[in-house]
């Protein structure tokens, strides 16, 4: 069996970042949206991405961004990918991996069958799709809330792109979320914080030792 992928996203201290090297997660998300509590700036950005260097891929988070934002932060980041997490039409992923010739992470929200259907119509514009949780219209961030939907609506999934899960995973569920989709991919933030936008070590190791033992 091929080996579940892992990412750890919203990570904002050299102490966390350290851990998810510790605990060999393929990828390390660095959230760029301004009204996020795992928000980070240019600075903080490129002093953990030389803590990097090329062990883990980079993979920055950003919400409707424009291109002065993903210019700044793919140079300060290093980064190795853009995780588009907002209401980035078709069109918009493909100017953006056009332009930044990076590969393009989409998140496609996902309360129904008709949401997962949707990413089809990214087969052209991006690189991976990201099936997230959908979250209610009023709140103020488009992930990391610790939601999770039916991943029944992705057993048997054929898609054109390779694609993997988020929303609501943790060490407890990962497992059987690995089991009911088939996800290359996992990726998990709240789900291994002690608080909105801290992270903890213990978490980030159990995480990454479940998903390895799925």
């Amino acid at each position: 069996m091929p080996t579940t992928r892992i990412k750890i996203c919203g990570i904002t201290t050299p102490e966390t970042l350290d851990a998810v090297l510790a605990a060999r997660a393929e990828y390390v998300g660095f959230n760029f949206f301004p009204l996020s509590p795992r928000h980070i700036g240019p600075d903080m950005a490129a002093s953990l991405a030389s803590r990097a260097g090329t062990e883990i891929a980079k993979v920055g988070v950003f919400v409707d961004p424009d291109d002065a934002l993903l210019g700044a932060a793919i140079s300060a980041g290093r980064l190795d990918a853009i995780q588009l997490h907002g209401e980035e039409t078709p069109e918009r992923s493909a100017a953006i991996r056009a332009r930044f010739a990076l590969p393009v992470w989409k998140v496609v929200p996902v309360s129904n069958a008709g949401d997962v259907a949707r990413a089809a119509l990214y087969r052209e514009a991006a690189d991976f799709i990201l099936f997230d949780a959908k979250t209610p219209r009023d709140a103020t961030l488009p992930g990391g809330m610790g939601l999770r939907f039916d991943w029944s609506l992705l057993s048997g999934l054929r898609l054109a792109l390779p694609w993997g899960l988020a929303g609501g995973l943790s060490a407890e569920n990962v497992a059987q979320a690995i089991a009911s989709t088939g996800a290359g991919l996992v990726d998990t933030s709240s789900g291994v914080e002690s608080a909105p936008g801290v992270k903890d070590a213990d978490r980030i190791a159990a995480f990454c030792n479940a998903v390895r033992a799925a």
